[in-house]
């Protein structure tokens, strides 16, 4: 492999990191084409365009560079950082993911230690963090598919790699969003599990089932000197079921990450972050799309009533604080001025209160202290003497 020096770039390079900033892919395009343009050229800090492009957010150009041969784990920046820490910080989860695919490696650290999910981590891109986290390449699930040594058959079913390679990787452990995975994919019909999943108790809507089903996992896990599995049993067997913290809200801390502080709403259906719409009616549950609610509706409309009678209760109270807030706001207003009035009032009665010979005396002392500060020699220093 022919050595590539730092900052040695020719125009056609320059105009390559310029135009991965601020272009378009097809002009990235041509000038790859270009034979004065080396794809792991480095600039003077040791970025290559892949680098750049990671870290800029631009996903068409990582995959054309890729394509003509970008090396993701070049390791040749100032500061130690590789292509896939460049795709952490920039938050961008998708290429991140590409960056794993294409075989960038996860516990390469950069000059003071840290890997790309520790990077990642100490900036807030939590996303980024789960993806790498919850990554397996491909290739190492297919040696399973394959006889070893003296077996005569695989340990893992060759038509079960993809779905599992798929649950695998999935970043949301929501066993419905493992479900409705399976279902978009047409490989399995899983209506009733589903329902089984989302069905909750009369009292409050809470799926017992599936708190259930997630503990029964966890206990039947069988490699019981695992760390991550003692601390589940820790975290969750003293919890009731019905309680907080859920069982699948442990299980998710526990393989991605504790992240306080997040200010995000997930799908009541199947646990998906961002959700963003609201049932129309009690205004209190959360879904991603119409295919949630409509997936959790034969539960939900039991609940529905009920949940709106609470909206509204919570926001005539949250109204009410307001008002006691704004009224309280406004009586230390009008004590602060009442204060100040009486203060000024208390000043005028006491110079009011002061006898004509007081006055004379303090014009007196007035006076001397003029005189003295006038003769001086501070206080004539900056005069100037008028010539006769």
């Amino acid at each position: 492999m022919v050595h590539v020096k730092k900052g040695e770039l020719t125009q056609e390079e320059k105009e390559l990191l310029e135009v991965i900033g601020k272009g378009t892919v097809q002009e990235t395009r041509t000038l790859l084409a270009s034979k004065n343009v080396r794809v792991n050229c480095l600039d003077e800090s040791g970025m290559t365009p892949l680098m750049h492009a990671a870290y800029k957010g631009k996903l068409d150009m990582c995959k054309l560079l890729l394509r003509h041969g970008a090396d993701v784990n070049c390791h040749q920046h100032e500061h130690g950082y590789t292509a896939l820490m460049f795709a952490a910080l920039s938050g961008n989860k998708d290429i991140t993911w590409v960056m794993l695919e294409a075989g960038a490696e996860t516990d390469v650290v950069n000059s003071v230690g840290r890997t790309a999910a520790q990077m990642a981590a100490f900036v807030g891109q939590h996303d980024c963090v789960t993806v790498i986290n919850n990554f397996f390449p491909r290739e190492r699930l297919d040696y399973y598919t394959k006889p070893q040594g003296l077996d005569k058959e695989p340990k893992l079913p060759p038509k079960l790699a993809g779905p599992l390679h798929k649950i695998i990787t999935t970043t949301n452990l929501h066993p419905v969003k493992k479900c409705i995975n399976f279902l978009k994919d047409g490989e399995n019909k899983l209506d009733t599990l589903i329902k089984s999943l989302l069905k909750g108790r009369p009292s409050d809507g809470f799926p017992i089932f599936q708190e259930k089903l997630i503990r029964e996992s966890i206990r039947k896990f069988p490699y019981c000197e695992a760390t991550l599995l003692q601390q589940l049993v820790r975290s969750i067997a003293p919890v009731e079921i019905g309680s907080d913290p859920t069982a699948f809200s442990v299980l998710t801390q526990a393989i991605t990450g504790q992240v306080g502080f997040m200010d995000v709403e997930f799908c009541t259906t199947c646990g998906e972050k961002g959700a963003s719409k609201r049932c129309s009616v009690c205004k209190m549950v959360i879904y991603c799309d119409q295919t949630c609610q409509k997936t959790h509706w034969f539960a939900h409309k039991k609940m529905c009533k009920n949940l709106k009678d609470i909206y509204e209760k919570q926001r005539l109270e949250a109204a009410k604080e307001k008002r006691e807030e704004e009224n309280n706001g406004k009586l230390d207003v009008n004590s602060n001025c009442v204060n100040e009035e009486q203060s000024e009032a208390e000043t005028k009665i006491s110079q009011e209160d002061r006898g004509p010979k007081d006055s004379v005396e303090g014009e007196k002392e007035s006076l001397q202290s003029d005189a003295g500060s006038e003769c001086s020699p501070e206080a004539t220093a900056g005069l100037q003497v008028p010539e006769e």
